[in-house]
């Protein structure tokens, strides 16, 4: 049986094994824009992998037309999940198919208020996110009790019927009707809890509550997202974690509406993966399951990604984070979450670039002056692994790799 394998540089590559190597699998690669990094790694990770599950961003359809057949060869179930064109996909990803409770409810509704990039420059009271919560978890909540097996789209229905009047010093709104038959019959429940939050607030406060998620909700759920919502084939996290699985995540590097929903997906597959392996006896994943984020600091932050990412390897959970700077994951996630992000990959690739941040970075971490990492030759890339000495090398060349030259070879031949 093919073992798997992580190349990250000529003649250096590793055993994916945690037991055999000790340290994890996360590996954080920065390099500025044409450092090489999807093909020298994300490519060289799709040939190695025989055997762990993955979750793949891919920016260009080409990788993903490239490879399906390559899996599917390897004995892997391929999902096709395109958030670039979701008419596309042979499969889909509706928010509300992984509510279990009130918690997941919340969860569903935080990450998306706070999915908005915008949010991490405002100076607006926090308070107004609060109530968006609230609002939106109020909406989730009466639909789930009106119907277990319905979709966010219905959600979604839902939220564009609201509409919010003032009535002297508070509001009214054509939900009333509905919230108060619902508080007649389960007083106290988690839905009329969330709505008198929201509907407790000054008009001048609820209509920019109001407004603000409106404008959020508009940015993430396009009509097309909303018609892939509505698909019946849902992405099953439970079976990345069981069966040999593949699933490619297309997205854009240019439309942040689409990377908002694509890290609204990537805040459920960190929680399911981790909320089912905790699940299970001795508390971890039956197979390895690898999510390789390109572009990985664009568009928004991953709700609870810093708690994550530190627990990763004790569930069988690993990520490869491909960034341009350090300096754009701080931008996300704030000085604090993004050198805990760093802290938890035991593999630290720099690939080359002119953000200072990340040049002082690694200048430090190789006890070598800054302009020597500023300046480094292109195609050269240091690599550091924990409880080893930094490694200077060539970017790998993986046009003379002979798997990737026979997998090239029949893909064009197919006109794909």
């Amino acid at each position: 049986m093919s073992m798997d394998k992580v190349i990250l540089g000529e003649n250096v590559f590793f055993s994916s094994d945690c037991d055999e190597t000790g340290i994890n699998n996360n590996i954080i690669v920065c390099g500025g824009s044409g450092s090489g990094k999807t093909m020298s790694i994300s490519e060289a990770r799709l040939l190695e992998t025989f055997n762990s599950s993955l979750i793949v961003t891919a920016t260009k359809r080409r990788i993903v037309n490239k490879y399906k057949e390559v899996f599917k060869k390897r004995g892997y179930k391929v999902y096709d999940l395109n958030f670039t064109n979701p008419s596309e996909s042979d499969i889909s990803f509706d928010p509300m198919y992984y509510i279990d409770d009130n918690k997941d409810i919340r969860f569903l509704a935080e990450s998306i208020v706070m999915s908005d990039a915008r949010k991490e420059k405002t100076t607006a009271d926090p308070f107004w996110d609060e109530a968006a919560i609230s609002l939106l978890s109020a909406e989730i909540a009466l639909i789930r009790m009106s119907d277990s097996r319905a979709s966010f789209a219905d959600v979604l229905r839902l939220h564009d019927k609201l509409e919010i009047w003032e009535y002297g010093s508070n509001i009214s709104s054509s939900f009333d009707d509905r919230f108060n038959n619902l508080s007649h019959k389960h007083p106290g429940c988690f839905a009329v809890s969330c709505w008198k939050t929201f509907s407790s607030l000054p008009m001048r406060t609820a209509g920019c509550v109001y407004g603000a998620l409106n404008a959020t909700i508009d940015t993430i759920f396009s009509s097309d997202v909303r018609k892939m919502i509505a698909m019946n084939k849902k992405v099953d996290f439970e079976e990345l974690a069981n069966e040999k699985t593949v699933l490619f995540v297309s997205t854009s590097a240019v439309n942040p509406a689409i990377n908002c929903f694509v890290n609204l997906f990537y805040s459920q597959v960190f929680k399911s993966l981790f909320e089912y392996a905790e699940s299970l006896p001795g508390a971890i994943l039956p197979r390895p399951v690898h999510i390789l984020c390109d572009d990985f600091a664009t568009g928004s932050k991953i709700l609870n990604f810093p708690e994550y990412i530190s627990v990763f390897r004790e569930k069988q959970i690993s990520v490869t984070l491909l960034l341009q700077s350090e300096s754009q994951l701080e931008h996300i996630y704030g000085s604090e979450d993004a050198t805990t992000i760093i802290n938890n990959c035991d593999t630290y690739l720099f690939m080359g670039g002119m953000d200072l941040k990340t040049g002082r970075s690694v200048s430090e971490r190789l006890n070598a002056p800054l302009e020597d990492v500023l300046y480094m030759p292109i195609g050269q890339e240091v690599i550091f692994r924990r409880g080893q000495r930094p490694i200077i090398t060539q970017r790998y060349d993986i046009k003379k790799n002979s798997m990737f030259q026979k997998i090239t070879k029949e893909f064009e031949m197919a006109g794909r």
